[in-house]
């Protein structure tokens, strides 16, 4: 009883954050000061593809989509993404790509990123790109069928459905955990796992003010 207690708070701070903030967009946005949903937090998706790299783009190469705004470091990459889109976008809204294969739609940091049979997918955390990386086709296999269901679903409401309705493959962060000390033993396991925190602000809050990392700030 004395252990249900934690958990039974823990997921009734979710449900409020829930109920009195909102579902969330359905896509990995956050707002900039006018108010535009902006994805990756104003990186441009295509340099992914031809820089490979993360580059950051401008307002001034902007292209506004249903419920999701992109930036464009050059107005030849917005061009080459206004003729194909399917291929420059994100995987699962440009949310994480490990919690995608779990049914979450949370985390989305820019600069942990991988491509992967010409697929862009981004990560939460440098901890989720590690328990990806274990085995990508597994997690792509889950992920896939279950955006189908989720896509057009709020992020905290996703999540939460997630949470509370375990997916029958689930594996905790700690399996992942185990697993890549096992892989790795001389590189040490990531610190900057997600953590309650993600539920109260946008996707890509830590990438922007710089958990673990340089911050890269909002977008403009």
């Amino acid at each position: 009883m004395a252990l249900m207690q934690p958990v039974t708070k823990w997921l009734l701070i979710i449900l409020s954050v829930v109920l009195f903030s909102g579902c969330g967009t359905p896509w990995a946005t956050v707002p900039n000061r006018a108010g535009e949903p902006v994805m990756l937090l104003g990186h441009d998706p295509v340099a992914y593809f031809t820089e490979s790299k993360p580059v950051k783009g401008s307002a001034q190469h902007k292209l506004v989509m249903f419920q999701r705004t992109y930036h464009f470091a050059t107005a030849r990459n917005r061009f080459d993404f206004i003729a194909d889109p399917a291929k420059y976008e994100p995987q699962y809204g440009g949310f994480c790509a490990h919690g995608a294969a779990f049914g979450r739609k949370l985390g989305s940091d820019p600069t942990r990123w991988q491509i992967v049979d010409g697929r862009l997918f981004i990560f939460g955390s440098t901890a989720d790109q590690a328990a990806w990386s274990l085995d990508p086709a597994w997690h792509i296999a889950h992920a896939d069928p279950i955006w189908q269901d989720i896509q057009d679903e709020g992020w905290r409401s996703a999540t939460l459905t997630a949470t509370l309705n375990k997916v029958p493959h689930h594996k905790p962060m700690t399996h992942a955990r185990a697993e890549w000390e096992k892989r790795h033993p001389d590189q040490p396991w990531p610190a900057d796992e997600t953590g309650w925190r993600d539920w109260f602000k946008p996707p890509g809050w830590r990438a922007a003010e710089g958990v673990g990392q340089p911050a890269l700030g909002y977008p403009e």
